[in-house]
């Protein structure tokens, strides 16, 4: 008889299971987008934005930075793309369509801002 309340709690607790946040990718804000110039050099852009996601293997006159960030199970996720590409090293054009940084579920500060 004490099984069946028992198998009754584990089955009440279970769905209680913390979903661990999943970032994938660099974290893209949308201020250090902006400052990326016409005219900068590839370590520039680096020093800005970090290592490209996905490096040309062949042609490193592209660079393509993507950004996943999953926080609760049933949220989207926010997602980010940027692209810069480069002629004669140097930054021909910047496209992103990074518009906001993502919020914190029920704070409502982005992510990447952090209290004083």
């Amino acid at each position: 008889m004490r099984i069946i309340p028992l198998f009754a709690v584990l089955w009440a607790v279970s769905g209680c299971v913390y979903r661990m946040p999943i970032q994938q990718g660099n974290y893209l804000e949308p201020a250090a987008i902006s400052q990326v110039k016409v005219g900068m050099t590839h370590s520039q852009v680096r020093f800005l934005l970090g290592t490209p996601m996905v490096p040309g293997a062949f042609d490193d006159r592209r660079w393509d930075y993507d950004y996943y960030l999953k926080m609760k199970r049933l949220r989207g996720p926010s997602t980010g793309h940027a692209t810069i590409y480069f002629d004669n090293n140097l930054v021909a054009r910047v496209v992103s369509d990074v518009k906001e940084p993502p919020m914190l579920p029920g704070i409502g500060r982005p992510i990447a801002s952090r209290p004083n």
